[in-house]
């Protein structure tokens, strides 16, 4: 297997270490054709990118492009917010992005300011303190990521199920029928083999595999994943960015029609 791209690395403008043009150079000397820069949106509390710095991040993405003559996208880790299905990003906003991500976090503004114990830290106390899951907190997290799909033109759900357990067959079912694709991070355990089994017996959703880099040294590493794909026997022509296929992004393709 041989990474074509890299659709998710972060930089200081979050929660990253280096800088974008020393993320593209890494992706150059790994002989990636393309590399995400894909910072924490803009409602995330403590890393999110902000409007204001939105100029200077698309100069530094195609100041790096021209340097490498590895071709960047303008990208965005974008928030569930809640069960409303809204994420970060506006109408307005569009026009500033080539890749549009989007996935659970903790720290985020939520829609309602009781979303943020009942949707961030309860799932976070469950998870790393707790060990255990109600139905209700699964539904609950099924219908956040369903509607999110549903109401934007996501290219990919990031680390589904990290810190943020929900039916994942049913998210994907979703994601198939919205041509949005399931990410398979290599820095997050998040879905098991079982689940990740059940998402391609039971789906068409297609794949993607990402690093989720937060330093250069991090950029295509893809360990993790390429281990828990050889114990389950995936098949590998569900994944769209490896061996010199491209995917096609859902983003893209809906702002040709805006």
């Amino acid at each position: 297997m041989i990474l074509t791209a890299d659709y998710h690395t972060h930089t200081p403008y979050s929660h990253g270490k280096n800088t974008v043009a020393e993320n593209v150079a890494r992706a150059k000397e790994l002989g990636l054709q393309q590399i995400g820069i894909s910072d924490h949106g803009f409602s995330h509390i403590v890393y999110g990118l902000r409007r204001r710095e939105v100029e200077a991040y698309k100069a530094e993405c195609a100041a790096a492009e021209k340097e490498y003559g590895v071709r960047v996208l303008v990208g965005i880790e974008a928030n569930v917010r809640g069960e409303s299905g809204k994420s970060d990003l506006t109408d307005a906003d569009y026009e500033n992005f080539d890749i549009y991500l989007c996935g659970h976090h903790i720290y985020v503004h939520y829609t309602k300011p009781f979303e943020l114990s009942k949707y961030g830290y309860w799932n976070w106390i469950s998870q790393s303190m707790l060990h255990c899951t109600t139905k209700r907190q699964v539904k609950r997290n099924t219908v956040a990521y369903i509607n999110t799909v549903k109401n934007n033109p996501i290219d990919a759900i990031t680390h589904l199920g990290y810190m943020c357990p929900a039916e994942v067959v049913e998210v994907a079912k979703c994601a198939a029928d919205h041509g949005t694709y399931i990410e398979l991070n290599s820095k997050k355990t998040h879905l098991t083999d079982e689940e990740l089994s059940d998402i391609v017996a039971k789906t068409s959703a297609r794949f993607i595999i990402n690093s989720d880099a937060h330093s250069a040294d991090r950029v295509g590493d893809t360990k993790l994943v390429e281990e828990q794909l050889a114990r389950i026997n995936f098949p590998m022509d569900r994944i769209d960015n490896i061996d010199g296929r491209f995917p096609v992004f859902r983003f893209s393709e809906f702002k040709k029609h805006l």
